[in-house]
């Protein structure tokens, strides 16, 4: 029944909303993951930025797809941690991890395990429209542990504009998506980000985004 509701969902709303109400324009969609156990990992600007992605990999994947998102926020209740567990389908991420005794990684990696694709955004948190902050050391870690795993970049510009942080009234905005080659651990933590970084900001570059909305 669960699969069901959720299969629906994107079926019947987020499809409908992601390629006709805003649009796509994808380069280099053959690049995303066919299959897991994969990761793939972007820039986050809006709450939409998750529901491209997940439309990106395809119905035909949608019970391997795990988004991975911040458990303080979403379930922060039962109809939200129902919602968000069941038919989004996140894995749940403590960001506090001081004093804790258990892994905070065990969820993510524990679907690693059963080849599930993930869906990463370093950033930690939304931030300004359009403006991409430095990644996160997290994504070097699960990397340390899956060498074999590759992480699938993306670059994600336009839904900043639909739906920003703080925003609860969606405007159409034309979303460009470029997809980079998969990143595999390079056996150090700063040359794995460092490479990371440089790939984002190629992939960024490509799509010529206008000067005065570009990270600085």
């Amino acid at each position: 029944m669960i699969h069901a509701l959720r299969y629906l969902y994107f079926l019947v709303i987020v499809r409908p909303v992601i390629l006709i109400v805003i649009g796509l324009n994808v380069r280099r969609p053959n690049r995303l993951p066919k299959q897991g156990p994969a990761v793939v990992i972007a820039n986050h600007n809006s709450h939409l930025d998750t529901m491209v992605l997940m439309t990106l990999l395809g119905m035909n994947r949608l019970k391997d797809v795990h988004p991975v998102a911040a458990a303080d926020h979403f379930l922060r209740n039962p109809l939200m941690a129902w919602f968000s567990t069941k038919i989004i389908g996140i894995i749940p991420l403590d960001r506090e991890v001081k004093g804790a005794r258990r892994d905070p990684l065990a969820g993510i990696c524990e679907a690693l395990r059963q080849d599930k694709i993930l869906i990463l955004f370093p950033e930690g948190s939304r931030g300004s429209p359009e403006q991409r902050d430095e990644f996160k050391t997290g994504i070097a870690h699960i990397a340390k542990r899956f060498p074999e795993i590759g992480f699938t970049p993306v670059f994600m510009h336009g839904l900043g504009r639909s739906l920003p942080k703080g925003e609860g009234i969606l405007v159409p905005f034309f979303c460009d998506v470029s997809v980079g080659q998969p990143i595999h651990w390079t056996g150090k933590k700063d040359s794995f980000m460092q490479q990371i970084h440089e790939t984002m900001n190629r992939l960024e570059s490509e799509l010529n985004i206008p000067r005065w909305e570009a990270t600085p």
